[in-house]
């Protein structure tokens, strides 16, 4: 019995870990996208100083392209919508894993009881 138990704690175990990489990554992914974030809003704060008739260039390969100041604007603008969702979806993925990580410890806490009990019996029994 003690076995059976042994094995399903193991397997457990793995799934925690597992889980916990996860998180890892993407909170590692959710904190470059933050980083994204102030950076394009450095950007746009630049921008912002600019008016339509000064010369803005956007760096494509190693070639600089003359751009409009307001297409700039825009591109700005799209990006920074696109960085606030993508951290809005990985803050809702993180509480989720979150909830789920909870969950694996409160077995992970039961099975090692179920474990002691079942060698406490094992030892009573020799």
């Amino acid at each position: 019995m003690a076995e059976a138990i042994q094995k399903k704690l193991k397997a457990e175990v793995e799934k925690y870990a597992q889980m916990q990489k996860d998180v890892s990554k993407s909170m590692s992914a959710r904190q470059k996208l933050e980083t994204q974030l102030a950076e394009n809003n450095i950007v746009k704060e630049e921008l912002d100083l600019l008016n339509s008739s000064n010369i803005v260039y956007k760096l494509i390969g190693p070639v600089l392209v003359k751009q409009d100041v307001d297409e700039a604007k825009a591109t700005v603008a799209k990006r920074l919508e696109y960085i606030n969702g993508e951290i809005q979806r990985y803050e809702s993925v993180l509480k989720e894993m979150e909830k789920k990580s909870e969950q694996h410890r409160e077995v992970l806490t039961s099975l090692q009881q179920e474990f002691q009990k079942a060698q406490g019996l094992a030892a009573g029994k020799v």
